[in-house]
């Protein structure tokens, strides 16, 4: 078939190769030294430096975004998302320790629409130089009547590394440990689904709504970036032993932190210790939702958690206020039954 039929078929070699051509010095701009090579190849090549690692293990991760893409759709803001694709995985990847070394994309959409792809592309490259990791490939796949017209699906693929010797798996996470909770940047990207449903379809408001209590339009609110968390957390490790590191996404704070806790612990949780935003208590409101289900479903203004020993307290809080990540005490590790429990 050649380039003319398989575009009357709904398929544009060309524009696909002009968008590839587009965004490389976006992901130059990402690169690392250990990057091998560049854009458009079968592959992409990174070079483990050993001679950092006495046994390195390889981490992987790999998301998307969710339904929070829709309301990119609704705004036609496509600029902020790709972040939210980075942050997602990038922020996985890191709870055992590991540095974050590449990351690869998978776009997908009906019809390519190069301005889109480019914002999209941009914000994934922005996540990357954020977390330090290296765009090193990805897909671009047009799939004529497999999506609506307008719209895409992402996801995105993260590779990083850390030595065996200094896995965080929770395993050290003893009775007395605290708990610190690094303030998230609002919804993330997940339980949009919920989200969408009551602020669109049970309140009947739109993107473009002024809602008391919110300082941008609910579209601009909604597409809030999620946190990278990466440089916060490398410079505790560079200084305080992690017992455990918790990424909260979908399951809220009630079902993540149970991941990492080692056999006959449990956490007492303090939610008057941080501020809540107040995009959740909305939701709360609107949705009439207990307050069981916002923490089993919404992060409630905690995108991680790092336990650590007592002792260590003051420097961690120190060392995340130099980094610019507002963090409070949230809690404390207990004897258990391997929960978390609210008081």
């Amino acid at each position: 078939m050649t380039q003319a039929a398989y575009k009357k078929a709904g398929v544009d070699i060309e524009a696909g190769n002009q968008i590839v051509e587009s965004i490389k010095p976006l992901v130059r701009s990402t690169f690392r030294p250990e990057v091998l090579g560049g854009l458009g190849g079968f592959s992409g090549l990174f070079s483990l430096r050993s001679k950092k690692y006495k046994q390195p293990v390889l981490v992987s991760g790999t998301d998307g975004v969710g339904t929070k893409l829709r309301v990119a759709f609704l705004t036609g803001k496509h600029d902020t998302v790709g972040i939210d694709l980075v942050a997602m995985c990038v922020n996985d990847v890191i709870v055992t320790g590991a540095e974050p070394l590449f990351f690869l994309d998978y776009f997908a959409t009906g019809k390519l629409q190069a301005d889109v792809t480019l914002e999209v592309i941009k914000g994934i490259a922005a996540g990357c130089r954020e977390a330090g990791c290296a765009l090193i490939g990805g897909e671009t796949a047009e799939m004529p009547a497999s999506y609506p017209n307008g719209e895409y699906d992402l996801a995105g693929f993260s590779v990083g590394v850390v030595d065996k010797s200094k896995i965080i798996d929770g395993r050290k996470i003893r009775p007395s440990n605290i708990l610190i909770g690094l303030a998230s940047s609002g919804l993330h990207s997940n339980a949009f689904s919920l989200a969408r449903h009551i602020f669109f379809d049970k309140a009947g408001l739109s993107v473009h709504a002024k809602v008391p209590g919110l300082s941008k339009l609910l579209g601009e609110e909604l597409l809030t970036p999620t946190k990278i968390y990466v440089k916060a957390i490398q410079a505790l490790l560079k200084r305080v032993p992690l017992k455990g590191i918790a990424h909260i996404t979908g399951g809220g704070i009630t079902d993540n932190l149970p991941r990492i806790l080692p056999v006959g612990t449990a956490v007492e949780i303090k939610t008057d210790q941080w501020f809540l935003p107040p995009i959740f208590s909305i939701l709360q409101q609107k949705g009439e939702i207990t307050t069981k289900e916002m923490y089993s479903t919404f992060n409630m203004g905690i995108g991680m958690v790092v336990v650590i020993p007592k002792t260590y307290l003051k420097s961690t809080l120190a060392i995340l206020k130099r980094q610019g990540q507002k963090a409070a005490v949230i809690g404390e590790v207990i004897q258990g039954d391997g929960q978390v429990h609210y008081v």
